[in-house]
């Protein structure tokens, strides 16, 4: 015969490896901080509103940086280093033209399809600022920190432009 009983509930090891597994989870995850970068995309010409003076353009293609002011045209083509772009090129063309527009924080950045990722990461944060060494320690200044983005147009049939 078999007993009416309830059998009881042992959750003892159950509770063990909840002490164990909690703290082992707490220590191994990774915290991560995530930044969020504001974007807009390149703006069309409204009926009435003045053209600005100067436009920077930074157009991302597989083999160069182009440099361009909307208004005027080409600035200058920096091709890549090593399959990467110059960034050290770039950021020092960028600063000379801060340096010639220093009220000027908007440039759009317009990217071909086959762009990775951490290339558009790298460019931005150079168009963005640059790292100054100061009397103590390094500082970020401001370039052009209010970036949109877009797609390149095609690319011309001279694959080379002169700076100006």
């Amino acid at each position: 015969m078999r007993s009416k009983d309830p059998a009881e509930l042992n959750i003892t090891a159950f509770m063990n490896l909840m002490v164990v597994l909690v703290p082992f989870l707490l220590i191994t995850a990774v915290f991560s901080r995530m930044a969020i970068l504001e974007l807009t995309l390149p703006a069309d010409g409204v009926a009435g509103d003045e053209p600005p003076l100067f436009a920077l353009e930074v157009i991302l293609r597989s083999d160069r940086v182009d440099l361009n002011d909307r208004q005027s045209g080409p600035l200058a083509s920096l091709p890549h280093a090593d399959g990467k772009p110059d960034l050290e090129a770039l950021s020092n063309y960028l600063q000379r033209i801060k340096q010639r527009f220093p009220d000027e924080t908007a440039a759009t950045l317009l990217l071909e399809p086959d762009i990775s990722y951490e290339q558009i990461v790298d460019v931005m944060d150079v168009v963005r600022a640059v790292a100054i060494e100061g009397e103590r320690r390094m500082e970020l200044v401001e370039l052009f920190p209010a970036i949109s983005i877009g797609d390149a147009p095609a690319a011309p049939a001279i694959a080379a432009v002169g700076e100006r």
